[in-house]
């Protein structure tokens, strides 16, 4: 008599008839059915969400043996004694290196320490400051923008940064009218004029005098210092390794209307997975962040740099975000990075870029211009934010002609071979580095055996 009735769940349903009992069982089947759809559209729209962050995270890339890729066990443990003999002869503290072949993994050893002093072991995720392998990160932005028309590489800077146009150049004790205007193009190729300010022209010590690289709160304050300084050579007249990158990082700002963070987060960074490249070290990670070092003033061991050369990397507040330099990564990332340029732009089914722009990019764009700065190897010319091997007798290499690479302050380099689908990558924290960085290549090419 309390009971809940049939007519009360189903309208128009009454007790006591065949008909009714029927119709009651029909509307209960129809209520059943809507749930079940119900719900397996909830699962469908969770698994389907699931399913997308999990390809968004990107998957892993494989490893394999390395006579799966056409190189040898024992050859590639020629590195690692190399690597080993480093720590053990105290010119590094620890070291990252990595070999990938034809889309794997074939090499992948840690070795020493990240911190002597603490005790800590380097370890795979291990963050290092990579200093100008910044660059051509910043350099495959830039070229997103360039995939959707925002700029030409003829363009004159000023066009987009008017502080810039217009500038004089040193020569000599005075200053004279540029012949013509810096180009994006000049920016990409280290020829729009500037420097670094090593040398002792005016221009130099002008650089130093204003800290052009210190001391800024934003990429703007960076450019309005920049545009105080007459430029060392006329534009396109020269190869001198520069500041330019930087400024590449305003053009992108001013061109996207974000910040450079922001920008390299959202079209780089999230698509790829690079989880833990960034501008500054969040305090979740500190844990992970290798300790710098540098060669005693004896010269006979290593010892932990100056703090301040980690301060910057905790300052959360500043929009200074050095597109020259100021990235750090793990191995893991980099390694990200270098494996979608290597495929020709894509990454997991994420488009970065074209492989007819990275061909663009990675095209020796200074033959026969001047070289005004010893930073470019022998045997190599310069593209759009990477170096091209160019002449193998010059360069007294065993690596492919093509082959395209940047390395950083500190030590870490990376290269990248098309002919033979190879990625190398070396991961040390030592400023300057204490010993060439060419070997580490060189016994990785001997390992090839196909």
């Amino acid at each position: 008599m309390g009971g809940e009735r049939a007519g009360d769940r189903f309208p128009g349903c009454r007790r006591g008839s065949a008909s009714a009992s029927q119709e009651a069982q029909e509307a209960r089947s129809e209520v059943w059915v809507s749930y079940t759809a119900k719900t397996l559209m909830r699962y469908r729209t969770v698994l389907l969400s699931v399913a997308f962050s999990l390809a968004a995270a990107g998957a892993e890339i494989p490893r394999a043996s390395p006579e799966e890729v056409g190189l040898s066990q024992q050859r590639l443990d020629r590195v690692t004694q190399a690597l080993k003999a480093d720590v053990k002869r105290g010119h590094l503290a620890g070291a990252i290196g990595v070999v990938a072949r034809k889309g794997k993994i074939a090499y992948w050893e840690t070795v020493g320490m990240a911190d002597i002093e603490t005790g800590k072991p380097m370890r795979d995720d291990t963050i290092f400051r990579i200093y100008s392998m910044t660059k051509p990160i910043v350099g495959v932005a830039l070229m997103t923008l360039y995939e959707e028309g925002a700029f030409a590489l003829r363009d004159p800077v000023k066009k987009y940064i008017p502080e810039l146009g217009g500038l004089d150049v040193l020569s000599g004790k005075r200053t004279v009218p540029s012949r013509r205007e810096m180009t994006v193009q000049d920016l990409m190729r280290h020829t729009a004029g500037m420097g670094y300010g090593g040398g002792k022209t005016r221009a130099d010590k002008l650089y130093r005098e204003l800290n052009v690289l210190g001391d800024n709160r934003s990429v703007v304050d960076f450019v309005q210092k920049l545009a105080k300084i007459p430029l060392k050579h006329q534009p396109g007249s020269a190869w001198e390794y520069s500041v330019s990158v930087d400024v590449q990082g305003r053009l992108i700002e001013v061109l996207s209307g974000k910040d450079l963070a922001t920008y390299l987060e959202q079209r780089l960074f999230g698509p790829l997975d690079m989880r833990d490249t960034a501008f500054t070290v969040p305090p979740d990670k500190k844990g992970r962040f290798v300790q710098m070092y540098s060669k005693t003033e004896d010269e006979t061991g290593i010892e932990p740099s100056p703090a301040d050369r980690s301060e910057g990397y905790y300052d959360y507040e500043s929009r200074w975000y050095s597109g020259g330099g100021g990235l750090v990564s793990t191995t893991r990332d980099y390694l990200r990075f270098c494996q979608m340029l290597l495929n020709g732009g894509v990454l997991d089914g994420q488009r970065i870029l074209s492989r007819k722009t990275i061909e663009l990019m990675t095209r020796d764009h200074v033959e026969g211009i001047r070289r005004a700065s010893r930073t470019l190897s022998p045997g190599y010319g310069f593209g759009l934010d990477f170096a091209v091997h160019v002449d193998q007798a010059k360069s007294g290499l065993n690596g492919s002609l093509g082959e395209y690479n940047w390395g950083g302050l500190a030590g870490t380099i990376f290269w990248i071979d098309p002919a033979e689908e190879m990625i190398g990558l070396y991961m040390i924290q030592m400023l300057p580095p204490r010993f060439s960085r060419t070997p580490f290549k060189r016994l990785a090419y001997q390992a090839i055996v196909d």
